[in-house]
């Protein structure tokens, strides 16, 4: 069986609460049974609700699934911008502090469930009905990439690495600390922290290789014949 990527939460009263409740029961049957599969009855049932409620909260399953990409993608980024916050600006050991923070960005953001549920409805979801993803992709992805840009190119400034296109280094950057853990992802195996460790090692070497600054060796002294 797979894993819930959304524990149950409490029965829920009042306006806001109930919706907090359809919302995580939505992001539940959608992850189970994909945008094809899903439909209000079960996600009312799964809620706890009836099916008008449902509907006077979202309207139809195409409007409830936009609330359930929002909802998580605010929380994800929520913890995203927490965990950019421990970037490495002023490292006395670079490749040391970009492993820790690259283990930390897996562990925060990538791997964890509401990242995994995204990935997973995107990789299902996203080719057939790509305008559901546009404000995702705005509000998640070109934030990230922005932001990571921005801390890369202080590094830069600082003599720390040799950048000339930071937006270029953000985005090979992710793609290098996700790229030992994709597999696993796929079968929704859960990687382990070895093996998120193994990943942002490998990743950062690999990122460092790349831009870190080249330090011309000293021209041989002349000899006299």
């Amino acid at each position: 069986m797979k894993e819930n990527p959304f524990p149950h939460f409490p029965a829920a009263r009042g306006h806001s609460a109930k919706r907090t409740s359809i919302l995580e029961a939505a992001a539940r049957v959608f992850c189970r049974e994909g945008f094809t599969g899903a439909n209000i009855d079960l996600i009312a049932a799964e809620a706890g609700v009836s099916r008008q409620t449902v509907y006077n909260h979202h309207g139809d399953k195409e409007n409830l699934l936009l609330a359930v990409i929002k909802d998580i993608t605010d929380r994800s980024n929520a913890g995203l911008f927490a965990t950019l916050a421990t970037f490495p600006d002023q490292p006395k050991d670079l490749e040391a502090e970009l492993i820790a923070f690259a283990v930390r960005l897996n562990q925060n953001c990538i791997c964890s469930k509401d990242g995994k549920f995204l990935r997973k409805l995107i990789e299902s979801e996203g080719e057939r009905n790509p305008e559901l993803f546009a404000g995702w992709r705005d509000e998640g992805p070109l934030k990230t990439w922005s932001a990571l840009a921005a801390r890369f190119a202080r590094l830069a400034y600082s003599g720390h690495l040799e950048i000339d296109d930071p937006d270029v280094a953000a985005r090979q950057f992710l793609a290098l600390i996700n790229a030992d853990l994709q597999l696993q992802a796929m079968f929704g195996e859960i990687a382990t922290d070895e093996q998120i460790r193994s990943a942002a090692t490998n990743a950062v070497r690999t990122f460092l290789r790349a831009y870190r600054p080249r330090v011309e060796k000293p021209a041989p002294a002349h000899v006299s014949a």
